[in-house]
């Protein structure tokens, strides 16, 4: 049975369809909560299509807190992990939803060199560096910079100014994220930024999906990874700074799979970047992950040259999520659109190099669909 489903998945991967867009609702961003952390007030918004899909952003560590979409029947259920309340962020959880910085995935010893100069990073994971240290952007309060909508998007812009030699970067960063929502069911995440000393940036989106509406694990997920390329890493999750072929390894979804039989097999779950097969700053399919017996699908893109395919296995049943629902083991997969990681010490990887008077760009879009029985 379950290669029959397969199979058929196979067959309408590229041809899913849209749930019913209308055009009797417009668009609409709206501030439906804050508190204060300290001398800061952290907000949230909510933004709505016309087809009545919903997200919910917050300026903590701009995160997107929540995705609501219609299975097949037309069911709006939670489709991220996330919270209810602003005051659980601030609380212990595994970087629900966060924007990571400023260097996304592990810096080889905590320490890059850049122009002959030797940076030294915080070793938070073990004796690297990872998603920019135990104060990186997923800990931080952004600025509002403003929420509007415009033809049939809802958009809230949030920025955040990265000092000098914070987590040991140099160089004062000026970064920008836009969060839009459309009336095609996508959420487009738009960044620049700038610095005014050459440094090394690399940002990602943590968001931790989950199509059965969070009530189930993630392992019986169909997924398409258009990569036939693995960075492959060391214990420690350190590029050995070669690439691998995927054909005929646990990596392969060169064709739709499920992870249930791998991840049994591995006794973990998958952490591992991907090389994309693309041109370089194109905007183009990532991945497409498809959840049969809700049938809902979620199609990624992106302008960067790697994505961070990651189901964790450690249990999050201390957490209560949505709608007050205990999370587990393999409870979500995040799709981290990024550059590779320890890039600045592997020259032979895309630079992650950032030099004053130019401007980094990045676009990840996260679409949604359905398909029918």
């Amino acid at each position: 049975m379950k290669m029959r489903i397969i199979g058929t998945l196979i067959t309408i991967l590229g041809l899913s369809v849209s749930w019913g867009q209308t055009d009797l609702c417009r668009p609409s961003v709206f501030k439906d909560g804050s508190i204060w952390k300290g001398s800061d007030v952290i907000e949230m918004f909510t933004l709505t299509n016309a087809s009545g899909m919903s997200i919910k952003v917050t300026n903590y560590a701009a995160s997107l807190t929540d995705v609501s979409v219609p299975d097949r029947q037309g069911q709006f259920e939670h489709v991220v992990l996330g919270f209810d309340s602003l005051e659980s962020y601030l609380e212990r959880h595994p970087k629900f939803g966060a924007t990571v910085g400023r260097f996304a995935n592990r810096i080889r010893n905590a320490e890059f060199s850049l122009n002959g100069q030797t940076y030294h990073l915080e070793k938070n994971n073990k004796e690297h560096s990872i998603h920019g240290g135990t104060n990186g952007f997923n800990r931080q309060v952004f600025k509002t910079d403003t929420f509007y909508t415009v033809k049939d998007t809802a958009i809230v812009v949030f920025k955040y100014k990265s000092t000098h030699l914070e987590g040991g970067f140099p160089g004062n960063i000026e970064l920008s994220i836009a969060y839009k929502l459309t009336n095609h069911n996508e959420i487009v995440l738009e960044y620049t930024a700038t610095t005014d000393k050459p440094t090394v940036v690399n940002f990602t989106n943590h968001s931790y999906f989950n199509l059965t509406g969070c009530t189930r694990n993630v392992l019986n997920h169909i997924y398409r990874i258009y990569a036939d390329s693995i960075t492959p890493t060391d214990s420690m999750g350190i590029p050995t700074g070669e690439l691998m072929p995927v054909v005929g390894t646990v990596y392969d979804y060169t064709s739709p799979q499920s992870v249930e039989k791998r991840v049994q097999k591995m006794g973990k779950g998958y952490d591992v970047n991907y090389r994309l097969d693309k041109y370089p700053d194109s905007l183009e399919l990532a991945a497409i992950v498809v959840e049969p017996i809700s049938g809902r699908v979620l199609k990624a893109y992106t302008t960067e040259p790697g994505m961070q395919f990651y189901i964790p296995n450690s249990n999050m049943d201390y957490l209560i999520g949505h709608g007050e629902k205990k999370y587990g083991r393999y409870y979500g997969f995040c799709l981290e659109m990024q550059h590779f990681p320890d890039a600045p010490n592997n020259p032979q990887f895309p630079a992650t190099s950032l030099l004053p008077g130019e401007i980094y760009r990045q676009g990840t879009i996260y679409k949604f669909e359905t398909i029918s029985e």
